[in-house]
């Protein structure tokens, strides 16, 4: 077990991708492009780039809840309503930010929009107008570039469920008619119409459409403005034809009597979709249509609601032309489960021909209504990360990543894309994963007492090949086989752990795990080989050794055990046998984790008690301890040929330790909560660290690259002094200075200003115009640029702190206040501050520029409180000095007196 032997440690690991929440619930919104979303998390609204799943800035609001998300058509523009009633409008950036927690501030805000919350908007087509209503059955019409409110439309007899604009030329027998109207839906059940352009209604509707039993939810109308669609949840969806021409009263015109003739709706078809319906909107393209209706389609539409699934129709006549799910149904899903999968939104996508789905689980899903698949999914809030694992698919390693959670839904993302499934079969929460030495088997366990093997298709999706039943309890525990070579290329068997305190074993030798054609096949049923009650307490965690000769378990009653594995083919079935060899005693707490080396015989243990201990399996003796987390350590794996230890703990820190100096190495900080999943990619390059605090950290291994990074500066430092010696020698002092504080080498540059200072003392004949001693210095300090003046002042006000070094400072500093401005300090201090990342953008610079003047002036503040003590100090030091030399002065003339006078005696003496 030589833990020393050669080979280069990992010191540094960078944070490279992160997933983190993107929906918690609340209304969203997308861009016209398909290309950007507006999500809620908490109760603050995130953009989201689709192509990357990745958060690209927050808007800016207050405290309270969102209640509905508009987006103007051209895209340049979001407006947001809070449950504080305010309207506020944001600009969304169309440029790369530098750093996603940048938070955009609003460009207008408008208090009390609404005397209640307020439900729904949109936005006309021309992104010019805005319509909102509230819960108190108010509707308005808003300029939004004015900001201003144009229409009051009362009457809704509650509150307001949907509203539309209907910007349309309608072809009728009396020529082209442009409509400028606004539709919308009330919880009385009745659909309104009012004309934006006329003013003869008074405020009131021009029609009221009764027909609904139930609140009606969506609105859709056809290009050519003669097709009303209403969907609600009363399971139907009502065809309005908007150019009937009826005999109706006219109350416009109070001269003419009797019936007049106008065009009114009339509802000619009511089409039952069975379920509750949420969105749904009229589909015109022929790209689209003719592939599923033929050439003579007729009026198409979509309708997504309470069954979670959308659904195409045709009108005539009214029946089914495709459905699109978004996930493999199990067949008994549960009923909570059920009501997770409904639809709550759903936005079509006419340049894409795409549908966006949102669901009350919080994910998001992208459908090709051309192909009819699921081209993206979004997964808005993964909730606490319980395990997670590296896969490998279609012969590439690494290629998915699998994720539990507080679910009974298995998570894989794509490595690269981000783009996300969900994977059903288990019918309550799922509790661990492991995976197969290839990557390419799946296994897990869940609250269902079941544990499952995954496989993927050849069209990457995952489907269940195989079901292990037989525990009392949770599965909280699982390890599949180790060994692969050319005669066992799959794994033999499979150990799961449970909270009835039993470990069994099960025989994969039956299962079949050729890449299943269809994920609708029936999963098979695995036989278990054996029940063993192996602690008192509950099974935290299983692990097999690389050879498939010993099995690992950790449990909450402060033990770990290891067994001998006895598996055995006969020509009646394989035969399987555990046999106790030892038992690791000396942690405090329950062990949360084990993991054996792939490279030494030891074993490695997490425990409750903030220890990792280090174990040999030839005497299950105590190797080591590894001592640093402040809290129980969950997780722990082998890296870097067994050298070195990764720890995940409930401190929410990743610890990367060498296990011959059992220091750690560094901390990798990105989570606010405990870390219960940890994996390592198969070429170790990546680390992953899952949390319950929902995020997903992607940690890069950089150590080569920090290695050079210092190698570079470490020889940019070495050329810099030679030039800077250099310049001593030619008495370059201009660039000597220069580049001594680009260099940020204080000591250097003391030395030169020292050097200086004494050289004009020794030569009496120097210039006394020179401040300094040297007229080239004087003209680097005038010609300084303000980052360059800032950086010798912060220099001066250290050196004034020093009895050794204040004479220099003093002098240089004289210099500056001789040959510089206040302007000059103050701009010195002032170009200090970083450029806003949306330089652009005049609100954000308005927002930041009292804040940065603020730091500005601390900066200052900070460098003059640090000169005035010590030069007053000083000033007082040299007062006393002169005050003491003029006694000095007083006794040398007294002395110079009496020899003179004595001089004088003798030379009379002479004489």
């Amino acid at each position: 077990m030589d833990f020393g032997r050669p080979h280069s440690l990992r010191t540094s690991f960078k944070k490279s991708k992160v997933i983190a929440p993107l929906h918690t619930g609340g209304p969203i919104a997308v861009t016209s492009d398909g290309k950007r979303l507006i999500t809620c998390v908490g109760t603050e609204a995130l953009l989201v780039d689709v192509d990357t799943s990745s958060e690209i800035c927050r808007f800016k609001g207050d405290e309270t809840s969102i209640t509905s998300i508009s987006i103007t058509p051209s895209g340049s523009h979001a407006i947001i309503f809070y449950s504080s009633l305010f309207l506020r409008v944001y600009e969304i950036p169309q440029m790369i930010l530098e750093s996603s927690s940048t938070r955009i501030p609003w460009s207008r805000q408008i208090p009390r929009a609404h005397d209640a919350p307020i439900h729904v908007s949109t936005i006309d087509p021309t992104s010019s107008y805005l319509a909102s209503g509230s819960a108190d059955g108010v509707v308005k019409i808003w300029d939004i570039q004015g900001g201003f409110v144009t229409h009051v439309f009362k009457g809704h007899g509650g509150v307001v469920s949907a509203v539309l604009f209907n910007f349309s030329q309608r072809q009728t027998p009396d020529g082209i008619i442009k409509t400028t109207e606004l539709i919308t839906g009330s919880v009385d059940s009745r659909i309104r119409i009012f004309d934006l352009a006329s003013k003869a209604s008074g405020g009131g509707p021009q029609a009221v459409l009764e027909g609904h039993v139930s609140v009606p939810r969506a609105f859709s109308v056809s290009k050519d403005g003669r097709w009303l669609l209403s969907g609600g949840r009363d399971s139907v969806v009502l065809v309005w034809d908007l150019l009937t021409n009826k005999p109706v009263e006219s109350k416009s015109s109070k001269k003419k009597k009797g019936p007049q003739s106008r065009w009114v709706p009339d509802m000619v078809k009511t089409i039952p979709v069975f379920e509750r319906v949420e969105a749904l909107s009229i589909i015109e393209d022929p790209e689209i249509l003719v592939p599923i209706a033929g050439v003579d389609h007729k009026l198409c539409f979509f309708t997504a609601g309470e069954k979670g699934v959308v659904r195409i129709w045709s009108t005539w006549p009214d029946k089914v032309l495709v459905t699109l799910e978004g996930q493999t149904n199990s067949g008994d899903m549960t009923e909570d489960a059920q009501e997770q999968r409904q639809i709550l939104s759903a936005f079509f996508i006419p340049a894409k021909s795409a549908l966006v789905t949102m669901h009350a689980d919080q994910n998001i899903l992208f459908h090709s209504l051309k192909s009819h698949t699921l081209t993206r999914q979004l997964i808005g809030f993964n909730d606490e990360i319980v395990d997670t694992a590296f896969l490998s698919s279609s012969g590439r390693s690494n290629k998915h990543i699998a994720l539990a959670t507080n679910s009974h839904l298995i998570r894989i993302y794509d490595f690269e894309t981000s783009d996300a499934r969900l994977v059903s079969g288990h019918t309550d929460m799922v509790l661990c994963l492991d995976k197969s030495s290839t990557g390419h088997i799946l296994a897990s366990g869940s609250k269902d007492k079941s544990a499952r093997l995954w496989m993927s298709s050849e069209n990457q999706e995952w489907g269940c090949i195989a079901v292990c039943e037989g525990h009392a309890e949770s599965i909280g525990a699982i390890a599949i086989a180790r060994r692969v070579d050319a005669s066992t290329p799959n794994p033999r068997f499979l150990f799961t752990g449970s909270q009835d305190r039993t470990v069994k074993m099960w025989d994969l030798s039956t299962c079949s795990f050729a890449s299943p054609q269809s994920l609708q096949s029936t999963p098979s049923a695995v036989k278990s080989l054996l029940t063993h009650k192996a602690h008192d307490k509950d099974i935290n965690t299983l692990d097999v050794s690389p050879n498939d000769r010993l099995l690992a378990t950790g449990s909450q009653d402060k033990t770990a055990k290891i067994f001998e594995i006895d598996y055995v083919m006969t020509a009646s079935g394989a035969r399987g046998h555990l046999k106790l060899i030892g038992t690791l005693h000396g942690h405090k707490r329950g062990v949360w984790n084990v993991r054996f080396s792939r490279h030494d015989r030891v074993i490695a243990s997490a425990s409750g008690d903030k220890t990792i201990k280090l174990w040999n399996l030839d005497d299950y003796s105590c190797l080591k301890t590894f001592e640093g987390h402040t809290n129980s350590v969950l997780r722990v794996e082998f890296l870097n040929r067994g050298i070195q230890l990764l720890s995940a703990a409930s401190d929410g820190l990743v610890k990367l330790w060498n296990i011959k100096s059992e220091e750690c190495m560094t901390s990798l900080d990105n989570h606010e909560d405990k870390i219960w999943a940890l994996a390592i990619s198969s070429d170790e390059r990546t680390v992953l660290s899952g949390a319950a605090d929902s995020v997903l950290t992607f940690w890069t291994d950089c150590t080569e690259e920090e290695i050079e990074e210092k190698e570079a500066k470490k020889a940019d430092e070495v050329l810099k002094e030679q030039d800077f010696l250099n310049y001593l020698s030619l008495q370059d002092y201009k660039n000597a200075i220069l580049l001594a504080l680009s260099m940020d080498q204080p000591g250097r540059l003391f030395k030169l200003f020292e050097n200086i200072r004494s050289s004009r003392m020794s030569n009496q004949s120097t210039n006394s115009t020179c401040i300094t001693g040297n007229a080239s210095v004087d003209i680097v300090i005038k010609t300084l640029s303000p980052v360059d003046l800032s950086r010798l002042l912060r220099h001066i006000r250290n050196w004034t702190a020093s009895s050794k070094t204040y004479a220099v400072a003093q002098t240089v500093l004289h210099a500056v206040f001789k040959l510089r401005t206040a302007e000059d300090i103050m701009t010195a201090f002032g170009s200090t501050k970083t450029v806003p990342v949306l330089g652009e953008l005049d609100m954000n610079i308005d927002e930041n520029t009292e804040s940065s003047r603020d730091h500005d002036h601390r900066a200052l503040k900070e460098v003059i409180d640090g000169l005035v003590p010590y030069t007053e100090r000083h000033l007082a030091r040299a007062d006393k000095m002169i005050q003491e030399s003029f006694i000095v002065d007083y006794i040398l003339s007294e002395m110079d007196a009496g020899l003179i006078v004595g001089e004088e005696n003798g030379m009379d003496l002479d004489m």
